[in-house]
């Protein structure tokens, strides 16, 4: 299952996000979490809350404990986010992608036309208030693991692969992927998952 967060509501940080997972989840146990790009800086809150198999980043936003992602950008010495430019800021303060042919080329250049059109389309506005929220630590002793695309055009994979081994403490598993491998290589995205879940 991969539930929307509440990306849009200007109210909504990361204790709601993680009360939207919780509720697709329900009585789920034994759970792998996947969170995907900026839904990493809610996995550590999910795992605060139950038990988890495994957290496992998938071209994730992955936080430190105690900072917001807004003080992860002002701290870090090398980029996180790669695109500069394609957003724009509503009257509500949300971010948005108002062009939707700089939004295929920023976010999507290695999907298919078909499917750019159609990731471009869901895109949704997303509110501050996560990003601006301190993510908590993982609990003691849950595995956590990191799979990155390779060829990230959004989430530098410089920057990913050195806070894989640095702050997880973990080797990550590299796809040779942009940021959507769920959409461009599912097949080995899967395989990856399962090779995991093997360990």
């Amino acid at each position: 299952m991969a539930p929307d967060l509440p990306s849009e509501d200007t109210s909504a940080g990361l204790e709601e996000y993680a009360d939207t997972i919780e509720r697709a989840l329900g009585d789920a146990d034994d759970v792998m979490l996947v969170p995907h790009s900026l839904g990493g800086l809610v996995g550590p809150v999910v795992a605060a809350r139950r038990p988890l198999r495994a957290l496992v980043y998938l071209a994730g936003l992955v936080p430190e404990p105690g900072l917001s992602f807004h003080d992860q950008v002002a701290a870090s010495e090398e980029p996180i986010l790669l695109f500069k430019s394609g957003r724009a800021i509503d009257e509500q303060g949300r971010s948005h992608w108002p062009d939707p042919e700089a939004t295929v080329s920023i976010m999507y250049p290695d999907l298919s036309p078909d499917d750019a059109r159609w990731a471009a389309e869901r895109l949704r506005p997303q509110a501050q208030r996560s990003q601006t929220e301190p993510s908590p630590a993982t609990p003691p002793g849950l595995r956590v693991e990191s799979i990155i695309g390779a060829n990230d055009p959004v989430v530098s994979p410089s920057w990913s692969r050195r806070v894989a081994r640095e702050r997880l403490g973990v080797e990550p598993v590299e796809l040779p992927s942009g940021h959507f491998p769920m959409i461009t290589h599912p097949e080995p995205l899967a395989d990856a998952l399962a090779q995991l879940d093997a360990q």
